[in-house]
């Protein structure tokens, strides 16, 4: 089967004055739920490492850190440079989740060197946490509660919130390789709104040379009836 019977013509935004755009509908990337989560790690993994591990001597602490910004900032910088180039943004978000499973590697790993329960299936603690991060995506639900929580509970909460970053962004890709495979990328948008562009064009000479004829049909009425009045006086 060819290729491009599975094609579809991309949807193609316009400027105020009608013209043609190559750029994709803007993504709002602050109002992806799991880029809130990655902020909400981010700040987080900072409370953890400050109040857990060794200031000094032991890397962990710049690699988990490091790691978290790098979820939050390439979430952020492929959902922007996706307006142009899918290839960009989905390489970025690509890089934003193995980030996210790097940091989620090391707050595993924390549990099993403390000797530490990670939470999940039947442990009574896990539902009540899985289901207030799946609630709540903005750090200022989570900043009163940091004060109170130990070491094994702030783990937990973190390996929850990037299991749910995760799994939002597995579904996130697929559907951004999905629009990739069916629409195309910039190439076919530029074609898609060039023929647009002209299609507009086409169909504004269209109606002016219509709205002409009209014109011309009823300057044409005016004088018969102006030549009949004439010749009735």
């Amino acid at each position: 089967m060819n290729d491009s019977a599975n094609k579809k013509q991309p949807h193609i935004q316009h400027y105020a004055d009608g013209t043609a755009s190559v750029m994709r509908k803007a993504v709002v990337y602050t109002e992806l739920r799991f880029y809130q989560r990655s902020d909400v790690l981010y700040q987080l993994t900072q409370v953890f490492c400050q109040r857990y591990l060794p200031r000094y001597g032991d890397r962990t602490v710049d690699q988990m850190v490091q790691a978290a910004r790098s979820t939050k900032q390439n979430i952020a910088e492929g959902s922007t440079d996706g307006q142009t180039s899918t290839e960009t943004e989905l390489k970025l978000l690509g890089i934003a989740r193995g980030s996210n499973q790097e940091l989620l590697e090391d707050y595993q790993d924390y549990l099993k060197r403390k000797g530490m329960t990670e939470w999940f299936g039947k442990n009574e603690r896990f539902d009540p946490l899985h289901r207030f991060c799946q609630e709540h995506t903005h750090w200022d639900d989570y900043r009163p509660l940091t004060a109170r929580m130990n070491d094994e509970e702030l783990a937990n909460m973190a390996v929850c919130l990037c299991h749910q970053v995760d799994k939002a962004m597995a579904k996130y890709i697929e559907r951004k390789d999905r629009e990739f495979t069916t629409e195309g990328g910039i190439r076919e948008r530029m074609t898609a709104a060039r023929l647009g562009q002209r299609e507009t064009q086409r169909q504004i000479i269209e109606r002016q040379a219509a709205e002409i004829a009209a014109l011309r049909q009823e300057n044409a009425r005016l004088k018969e009836m102006l030549k009949e009045a004439g010749e009735a006086g």
